[in-house]
């Protein structure tokens, strides 16, 4: 007996694992069946464990996020019609990597622009803000100032 529930928790795990393919997160990275995090009965699977961490700091954001992007299946009965998106939702350094209202920010031109890490705003803004945000909006990263 103990055989069958072990196979079926496996299958289970391998089951839903194998719906999502990607980290919510870092979302060009594949998921590692082994860096989870339950939310609201759902297991969400992620990359590492930053990611776990991330998660846990605004985890009905990134439910959300994951939803839109469609990243999670699983997560997309769940109703946040509650939870607002950011206009921004890429790091302007890191554009595989997806932000939240409080991840860290500068102002520019009267509107934010977030980042993944706040080292990011010292090694890719500080040095040229205006060539920074140049290229970001080059790439279609700040929707904000469309």
């Amino acid at each position: 007996m103990k055989k069958i529930i072990t196979l079926l928790v496996l299958l289970t795990v391998s089951l839903n694992a194998e719906k999502q393919k990607l980290c919510p997160i870092y979302v060009e990275d594949e998921i590692d069946t082994e860096e989870f995090v339950n939310y609201k009965g759902v297991k969400v699977y992620m990359c590492c464990g930053t990611c776990v961490r991330a998660w846990e700091k605004n985890p009905d954001y990134y439910a959300k996020v994951s939803q839109v992007m469609k990243t999670v299946p699983s997560l997309m009965d769940i109703d946040l019609s509650k939870v607002k998106l950011l206009k921004q939702r890429f790091c302007i350094a890191r554009p595989d990597r997806v932000v939240h209202p409080e991840s860290p920010s500068v102002n520019y031109k009267g509107k934010k622009i977030y980042f993944f890490k706040s080292s990011d705003i010292r090694r890719k803004w500080d040095p040229n803000p205006e060539e920074a945000f140049k290229k970001a909006r080059e790439s279609g990263l700040l929707p904000q100032f469309d």
